[in-house]
């Protein structure tokens, strides 16, 4: 079956297509995909991983069509991120 593997760095973005045989996990296509080689830093026991956006275990098994996901930690509040683009704002009105 047909599923693919994304992961997104700062400086890359990897988006991967790959056949695997039915019954897969998502481990096992995150180990087929070779994300974990180009991307030495990745570490499944810290980062999580979804299907579609939707968060999900390294032992759920795939349907053919799936978008296995790696993601980052959050780096940001995004609580935060509204209160910043005011404080920018009223820099640049200041400025004026």
């Amino acid at each position: 079956m047909q599923v693919s593997v994304a992961y997104t760095e700062p400086a890359q973005q990897i988006w991967l297509s790959l056949d695997i045989p039915e019954s897969s996990t998502v481990l096992q296509a995150i180990e087929r995909s070779g994300i974990l080689a180009r991307c030495p830093a990745l570490d499944l026991k810290k980062n999580k991983v979804g299907i579609f956006g939707k968060i999900t275990k390294l032992t759920a098994p795939l349907a053919d069509g799936d978008r296995v996901e790696i993601y980052r930690p959050i780096t940001v509040d995004p609580k935060t991120v509204p209160q910043r683009k005011i404080a920018l704002l009223d820099e640049d009105e200041d400025d004026d």
